[in-house]
């Protein structure tokens, strides 16, 4: 059920496709994940439908990945949901929904990456390919892609949080890793296109390696540093420093130093989410913080080095 009551059904779903979209109205339909902000329906065998169940923004964001990924998709080595159909909002259901591809694969975190160079090697070149420079009109990101410092009080939150829950225990080392990227001077280049939203449960993985990327709801351009956490965040131990090197252009330091305060905020909010105590938002799934755990003993040791 959505917070706005709605019930969603097979049913439901199979009358907003007749109303819209009624050559697609007849496939098989079954439910695939409920996500945080949306739930995805499978839709035949190489469509899959996907309608907002939780946060008000999140129409919005169908819009967006609408407008944008379709251009974007070609050029991408990974398989990605490339929107095919918008749906309007209407009596039966008042929210915006899209008809995407499917993406095969288990979201990795359910299936983590077992072969971490092949990986690392995938992550480099869809992120390589992905992050080129922005249009103007490209949309900006919601509190991402700014200046590292601006996440001060959100990093207060959650490191207090989970320290008051027993989840994290050397929080001075989580800080100190947060306060070293917060220094490091800002990105000096062109604005660049981001996935933005790079987490475990976004990325789907088959045969041990990255196979596809999805929830492109947060896509915006600003800093690579957004996108780049994804090696401490996604990847096995040890497989960083062969994502570095595959990426293009190779970062430079203060671009990693960036990259490893986003890979903090990014496991704290995994962990926030994974806690049984606090994950009850719809959505929520114990299953990122094992990952988000994981993230944040790599970012920490390294911190060491």
């Amino acid at each position: 059920m959505t917070d706005g009551g709605t019930d969603l059904t097979a049913d439901l779903i199979r009358e907003l496709l007749r109303e819209q979209h009624p050559d697609l109205a007849d496939r098989p339909l079954r439910l695939a994940a409920r996500g945080w902000d949306n739930q995805v329906w499978r839709l035949g065998g190489d469509l899959a439908v996907r309608l907002p169940w939780a946060t008000p923004s999140a129409d919005a964001l169908l819009r967006k990945e609408h407008a944008w990924l379709p251009a974007l998709a070609p050029r991408l080595p990974l398989r990605v949901p490339v929107p095919q159909r918008l749906g309007e909002p209407s009596a039966r259901f008042p929210r915006t929904w899209l008809v995407t591809t499917w993406v095969p694969g288990e979201p990795a975190d359910r299936a983590p990456v077992t072969r971490a160079a092949e990986a690392a090697d995938a992550l480099a070149a869809f992120l390589t390919a992905l992050h080129r420079p922005a249009p103007d009109e490209a949309p900006a990101g919601r509190g991402r892609g700014g200046p590292l410092a601006d996440t001060a009080g959100y990093l207060d939150r959650e490191l207090a949080s989970a320290v008051e829950r027993g989840l994290v225990r050397d929080p001075d080392a989580v800080r100190a890793v947060w306060a070293d990227a917060a220094a490091a001077p800002e990105w000096p280049g062109p604005r660049l296109w981001l996935h933005g939203d790079l987490h475990a449960a976004n990325v789907v993985t088959a045969d041990g390696t990255l196979s596809g990327v999805i929830d492109f709801g947060d896509l915006f351009a600003g800093d690579p540093a957004v996108d780049l956490a994804a090696a401490w965040t996604l990847l096995p131990d040890g497989a960083a420093d062969r994502f570095h090197r595959a990426y293009r252009p190779t970062p430079d330091a203060a671009t990693l130093r960036r990259a490893r305060g986003w890979a903090v905020l990014r496991a704290l909010g995994g962990i926030h989410v994974g806690d049984a105590g606090v994950h009850g938002r719809p959505g929520g799934k114990a299953t990122w913080g094992p990952p988000a755990h994981a993230a944040l003993r790599r970012l920490t040791a390294s911190a060491h080095r």
